[in-house]
């Protein structure tokens, strides 16, 4: 019997699946940011302060809730200007691999990123913005590159390595008014995800399958 790739496939680079969900990928991102964008300007609208009381002040039990919320908060709008492109752009490659591990791998980032910036942080500062979970997804896409062999993962994090290599050196100590923690953090705690929520290899008569003509769910 001769297997066929399958076209309905989401997983399988090149299928109509495939094309299908990165576009109700990218459609979903998209709505995402405008969200963001409420978020901000309803903040400075309404000089509701939400940097300084929702924002992650490290090492202090007040500041803890932030580790959830400051995500969703920047410092102005040049701030989260700078964050949209790249959220939009990693944020739809992972989440086309399927919603419910998109969910659940951001919710690992956000607590592994904003758990270590509270323990390892500066207490004098307030830190908020969505860098941590851009970096998250920037690792995911670097271990499903690996642990998958999925190619076209390992492919988009080169391309956005080279549009914004610049920023990888966020995950390093620097005197600049940026979180060098969240954004290290960040990236580990996509390693995490992508390990943990990880598709397993397909296995036919009891051993990996690893031909170029099956695809199974």
């Amino acid at each position: 019997m001769t297997l066929h790739p399958a076209s309905g496939d989401p997983h399988r680079f090149g299928t109509e699946a495939f094309y299908a969900a990165l576009g109700r990928a990218f459609v979903a991102m998209c709505a995402v940011v405008p969200f963001l964008f409420l978020i901000e300007a309803v903040d400075q609208g309404l000089e509701f302060g939400l940097d300084a009381t929702a924002g992650i002040i490290p090492q202090r039990i007040d500041g803890l809730d932030g580790v959830f919320f400051s995500p969703f908060l920047h410092h102005g709008f040049d701030h989260l200007y700078s964050n949209s492109i790249p959220l939009i752009l990693l944020g739809t490659f992972v989440l086309a691999a399927g919603a419910r591990r998109f969910l659940w791998s951001t919710l690992i980032i956000i607590l592994v990123s904003g758990l270590g910036v509270w323990f390892t942080g500066s207490p004098n500062s307030v830190v908020v913005g969505a860098s941590g979970v851009i970096f998250g997804y920037l690792g995911i896409l670097l271990t499903r590159g690996i642990f998958e062999r999925s190619w076209w993962n390992f492919a988009v994090f080169l391309l956005v390595g080279l549009l914004y290599g610049w920023q990888l050196v966020g995950i390093l100590p620097t005197d600049e008014r940026i979180s060098w923690q969240g954004h290290l953090f960040g990236l580990l705690g996509g390693v995490v995800a992508a390990i943990l929520f990880r598709r397993r290899r397909p296995v036919v008569g009891g051993s990996d399958y690893t031909g170029s003509t099956l695809s199974l769910p």
